[in-house]
């Protein structure tokens, strides 16, 4: 497994040598140092590390916080940054920048180590939900009557035919999509996948479901049953009405 690479940006020279033996002892990988914001960004650029320490009140025309602007924006590196200043108003500027982490000097070793791991983590969960909500754009209607859309299974995009969905259960922050033999889960949420799937073939009966009209096998309120399905679905209150107008009831 390769070595985290770190870039230091603090501009006392002690400190910034301090750091590095530090990170050294810690494991991590030295991928360049900088004294100024300028020589951050190019090295952030020419580097590209996996994280940077990023010391707030840097000498020169560009501070710590534009020049982790400009590293974020333009490729979405994570900041920690490090400084003996824990003003609100210093506080207050730096969060617009979204930082990953916040190191109040002077710090300990395994507070340098745990901050580093925490924001790591937490970068590559979000990476991991863009690529996610990514897929959600990747969801693909056909104008044909032979409608279908494309869902994420074991990282592959599997193409599925509308007619073979039954229901979209919501689960949190996430929504599966079920059909007799299998289930999709996929980061959405109910507004956009019923957007997707239209209003033709399918009606959301309740906030935490869409179901398929043609797949109803019978309705016993507050509940409906789906055919060659066990499970009983929850008709909400507010979509009692919708429901009643869009099946053929005489």
């Amino acid at each position: 497994m390769s070595k985290i690479k770190v870039l230091v940006v603090e501009d006392e020279s002690i400190v910034s040598k301090d750091i590095q033996h530090s990170l050294k002892r810690l494991g991590y990988l030295i991928s360049g140092a900088s004294a100024t914001g300028e020589k951050a960004v190019l090295l952030a650029d020419s580097e590209q590390p996996d994280i940077v320490l990023m010391d707030i009140m840097l000498k020169g025309e560009m501070n710590g916080i534009e020049a982790a602007e400009i590293i974020k924006r333009e490729h979405g590196i994570p900041v920690i940054f490090l400084t003996a200043y824990a003003d609100e108003a210093t506080i207050a500027k730096a969060k617009i920048t979204e930082p990953f982490g916040y190191i109040i000097k002077p710090f300990k070793e395994i507070d340098l180590h745990t901050s580093i791991e925490m924001a790591l983590y937490k970068h590559k969960k979000e990476k991991e939900v863009e690529k996610e909500r990514d897929l959600l754009y990747s969801i693909v209607e056909s104008k044909s009557s032979n409608e279908f859309i494309f869902v994420k299974s074991n990282s592959r995009l599997v193409k599925l035919n509308t007619e073979e969905i039954f229901y979209v259960e919501a689960l949190k922050d996430y929504v599966v999509i079920n059909t007799i033999d299998d289930r999709y889960t996929i980061h959405s949420t109910m507004k956009d996948i019923d957007k997707k799937l239209g209003d033709k073939e399918f009606i959301r009966v309740h906030r935490s479901f869409i179901v398929r009209l043609d797949k109803i096998a019978s309705i016993e309120y507050p509940n409906l049953q789906l055919e060659n399905e066990k499970k009983t679905i929850p008709i909400g209150g507010s979509y009692k009405d919708k429901l009643v107008k869009r099946i053929n009831l005489i």
